[in-house]
């Protein structure tokens, strides 16, 4: 891991979620079948945006990021998860245990990001709709996406620099299903404020900013609705916003569980099932929450299964 005293620890084990056998098997079925559902409807939703004129919109652009992202999100962590139902103890390296984290707070990071693109998109939609077109440009779209990106990469960066400025010389078992920063710092020799201030500050940051956006601009689109006389405007605004909010609900909900409140609230096993949720859970549902919910998705995939079953 760099200079310093590294040469002890050479591996992190992961505990994973339970030792019992049976509820092993159990959830390996589960969580694989979750793992595939997920890969399936967020690359399908992927397909299905470039593939359909009729989406090649703003909102559609960052749901297929989103719908990406989800993907690098799941695949960072439930592969490894996988393993640990097979055996008792998943052995990572210090190297992998490091690239798992750095991944996952990437992805998660970006996801945080496009989520609240995705709320400012809404907000012009509906409330600037004639400036549309110039304030959600192709290239501010493309600028909005970078963005995201870029501060997952940052946020990662700050992690795992700190991450690798600590020393591991005693116990390598981590008491998790994957490699995440708080179970790994209290493992730390070297544990000092510092790494354990700045990705809680990094972190903190990104979720109150983020959130303060959307915030902002559903307050912006309720205010706007309201000043609406036609209950047909109500309900198309509404159309369009539920579906992500329902999104922002359940990612916001579950991370400021386990980011933001005091660690003395819940338990580790706690802890670990709400992990699951934010990690495993959330990617799976993205896909089925925009497609299931949303008229233009499902007219556009309807028009796709008709011309390739046209074609064949």
């Amino acid at each position: 891991m760099g200079t310093g005293n590294y040469t002890t620890v050479i591996e992190f084990i992961l505990l994973g979620l339970t030792e019992d056998s049976t509820v092993c098997a159990i959830l390996f079925v589960l969580f694989l079948i979750i793992y595939v559902v997920t890969l399936m409807g967020n690359v399908s939703i992927i397909i299905l945006i470039r593939s359909s004129p009729q989406l090649y919109t703003p909102m559609y652009l960052f749901l297929c990021h989103l719908a990406f992202v989800d993907i690098g999100y799941s695949s960072s962590v439930t592969p490894v998860m996988l393993m640990g139902f097979l055996r008792e103890g998943t052995s990572l390296p210090v190297a992998g245990c490091v690239a798992q984290l750095c991944s996952g707070v990437t992805f998660g990071t970006a996801e945080s990001f496009l989520l609240a693109v995705m709320a400012y998109d809404r907000y012009v939609a509906i409330c600037s709709p004639l400036l549309y077109s110039t304030h959600m440009s192709p290239r501010i779209c493309v600028l909005l996406v970078g963005i995201s990106y870029v501060g997952g990469c940052v946020n990662a960066w700050i992690f795992t620099s700190c991450l690798l400025s600590l020393s591991f010389c005693g116990p390598n078992k981590v008491n998790h299903f994957f490699c995440d920063y708080s179970p790994l710092l209290k493992l730390s020799c070297s544990h000092d404020f510092t790494s354990e201030i700045i990705p809680a500050i990094s972190s903190g940051s990104i979720i109150v900013v983020t959130v303060f956006i959307i915030a902002l601009s559903y307050v912006s689109i309720l205010f706007s609705i309201l000043k609406m006389h036609c209950t047909v405007g109500w309900h198309k605004a509404f159309s369009t916003c539920t579906s992500h909010l329902t999104a922002v609900t359940l990612f916001y909900g579950t991370i400021t569980f386990v980011y933001v409140m005091p660690k003395s609230s819940y338990s580790s096993e706690q802890n670990k099932v709400v992990s699951v949720f934010y990690t495993v859970v959330i990617p799976m549902l993205n896909p089925l929450i925009y497609s299931l919910r949303n008229k233009q998705v499902k007219e556009a995939m309807r028009k796709l299964m008709a011309g390739t079953h046209w074609w064949s």
